[in-house]
């Protein structure tokens, strides 16, 4: 077990047995500090957004068409992390708000794409001066350096997760 996951700076008597909770410590416990960061930053969000009678499922769903319209609600529910069944109510209020449309795909009109419409694009520009200062609220006094490093090490971690959710074992994996 590599040593940064085992709680301790110093190398652990036993490497056979994995270490208690209380060794590693909840601060040090990663999947733990994502939670509470992930939680505490949405919380904070969907106060910000009720003064733009949004939610933030609306509020991805909007920012998602902005740079990839014609998406289905499936793609959207998957890139936003939302249910398909909440995406799909938040998507039924846009719609209503007049931010969102949908219209059948040209190569097969069973599927349903999603645009966002001018409104929808007006409705993002008012929001996202909001967004962006939390973003760089939440990175103030992160050299660029650092930054670079933390994005990179997320999506190695994503790529372990999906590996973990996909069913693949590391030894079905090459070094």
């Amino acid at each position: 077990m590599p040593k940064h996951l085992m709680g301790s700076l110093r190398e652990p008597e036993d490497t056979s047995r994995i270490p208690s909770l209380g060794e590693i410590g909840l601060n040090q416990f990663a999947p733990f500090l994502i939670n509470r960061i992930s939680v505490t930053y949405n919380t904070f969000l969907q106060e910000r957004l009720k003064s733009y009678d949004l939610t933030t499922p609306k509020m991805r769903a909007l920012l998602l068409l902005t740079i990839s319209p014609g998406l289905t609600v499936n793609d959207l529910s998957y890139l936003a992390v939302v249910e398909q069944s909440t995406m799909s109510r938040n998507l039924d209020a846009l719609e209503t708000q007049g931010y969102v449309r949908r219209q059948s795909r040209a190569d097969d009109m069973r599927v349903r794409e999603l645009h966002i419409t001018e409104e929808g694009r007006a409705a993002v520009q008012d929001f996202w001066p909001v967004l962006y200062q939390l973003y760089a609220d939440l990175f103030e006094g992160v050299p660029a350096d650092e930054y670079d490093r933390f994005v990179d090490t997320l999506h190695k971690v994503m790529r372990n997760m999906l590996k973990i959710a996909s069913g693949e074992s590391k030894e079905d994996t090459p070094d």
